[in-house]
């Protein structure tokens, strides 16, 4: 493997030596194999929007891990909030509480609309879900639940069951009541509809036909302000205001993922802002631990107080831990004193521009689109046969990663055509340069092949 690199300040000015091909291979011995073959490099630290390898190689993050890293990798207020709190807590019996759990709540509850403030604090964005839709059945007396198809809330059984994409396929059957509404995706409509501008008739036959399928109105709509891992999907304005409307004629709750969107990456502190909806539920979880695990289920005293009269229960190990929440109080201080909402729209934009550069330079670009820093880019055959190139991403991300850059290829089909940039939000412009140049030499490369 050869990565090429460039020194930063944060590298210590050393240039970074080009990796071997001695990636470990111990590891397809003693792993399971969680989402196909492991990267090739293994990595030994990691500090800002860069990762360097066990070989000395540098590779700019603009995946932000797994979107967790939303402040960077190590962020300085994170680790020293960590730092203090190891000197006190770290964990308790879940019915005890702690003061860093009682002040995130507080902050949370002051960061939302007015009325959503009561939190259950968990591990992952899967399992805030499973605690969304929990108390959506209990409030409402219902069990089906509406999603979004192209979405993506989790891979456990629940949650699983609301994800409408290849990573539930194959383990039998889901939970059942699990409806679908088309997907928002204006350049490949799903209701053959659409020419390049979504108008929502997706969302309006969708609920009717949920409407003529459900045995009972649903206890829940979830949905994702943009679909991330479906493609980079941004609904048209007015989507999650309509969809709140179309709840409250059929006493549905709506329930907003912001797992991925949360915090400042669409350049709005919460993706529903954009729309000026104010969900019943809303979900947190990547990007409030910068790095940390920790999710957040939040919702209105009159839901809770009544799924606690009926005797709401989920216990977990390490729900309400103390030393968590402190990671993201010291989050919550940075998007805040930084003004991270405000970054990400401003780069977000400056990304934007580059990369439509690429999109008129390559013919097998077909899609550029995004919200703040989430954007992807879709390949295609050709722009006058705008077939999914499937597998080009796979082939794009692993030459980027050959360069010295990491970011996703989404598998949305047989073969991901899509894939997905989310740097953090503290990246730097010359990071994007870097970035865009590295993405153009993998396609002009990967394109010009069979």
């Amino acid at each position: 493997m050869n990565l090429t690199t460039r020194a930063t300040a944060d590298q210590g000015g050393q240039q970074a030596t080009p990796a071997g091909s001695s990636a470990d291979d111990s590891r397809a011995e003693l792993l399971i194999r969680y989402l196909g073959d492991f990267a090739p490099v293994v990595i030994e630290s990691a500090k800002g929007s860069w990762l360097r390898t066990r070989d000395g190689a540098a590779v700019l993050d603009f995946a932000s891990g797994q979107i967790c890293s939303t402040l960077g990798h190590r962020h300085p207020r994170v680790v020293n909030a960590l730092h203090e709190a190891l000197d006190t807590l770290m964990h308790l019996d879940s019915k005890m509480l702690s003061e860093p759990v009682l002040d995130l709540a507080d902050r949370l509850a002051h960061s939302l609309p007015e009325g959503l403030n009561r939190s259950i604090f968990l591990n992952t964005g899967a399992e805030a879900n499973e605690v969304a839709v929990k108390l959506a059945k209990m409030f409402t007396g219902n069990f089906e639940v509406v999603g979004v198809a192209r979405s993506f809330h989790g891979v456990t059984t629940g949650t699983a069951s609301y994800t409408f994409l290849p990573a539930r396929r194959g383990y039998g059957p889901l939970l059942p009541g699990a409806h679908a509404v088309p997907a928002p995706y204006a350049y490949r409509c799903p209701i053959r509809h659409c020419a390049g501008k979504c108008d929502m008739a997706c969302l309006e036959s969708g609920f009717d036909q949920v409407q003529q399928t459900a045995v009972a109105s649903p206890a829940a709509f979830i949905v994702e302000p943009v679909l991330s891992s479906g493609g980079i999907i941004v609904p048209p304005d007015g989507y999650l205001s309509r969809a709140k409307e179309l709840c409250e004629e059929h006493g549905t709750l709506l329930i907003v993922d912001e797992s991925q969107t949360g915090l400042g990456r669409l350049g709005t502190c919460y993706g529903f802002q954009h729309d000026g909806v104010v969900p019943d539920i809303v979900v947190l979880s990547k990007t409030l631990g910068g790095g940390m695990p920790l999710s957040a289920t939040v919702t209105t005293s009159d839901i809770e107080q009544r799924c606690a009269d009926n005797g709401f229960s989920h216990i977990t190990s390490h729900v309400s831990d103390p030393l968590p929440a402190v990671a993201g109080l010291a989050v919550l201080d940075v998007v805040e004193e930084e003004r991270l909402e405000e970054r990400a729209a401003g780069m977000g934009d400056y990304l934007m521009t580059a990369l439509h550069q690429l999109e008129n330079k390559y013919d097998c670009v077909g899609d550029v689109r995004g919200r703040g820093l989430l954007v992807g880019l879709e390949f295609v055959v050709s722009k006058q046969d705008p077939v999914p190139a499937e597998g080009m991403a796979a082939r794009v991300a692993a030459r980027c990663l050959e360069r010295g850059l990491s970011l996703h290829a989404i598998p949305t089909g047989k073969k991901a055509h899509c894939f997905r940039i989310a740097p953090p939000l503290t990246v730097s412009k010359d990071d994007i340069d870097f970035a865009v140049g590295v993405i153009d030499d993998a396609i002009a490369e990967v394109c010009q092949r069979p």
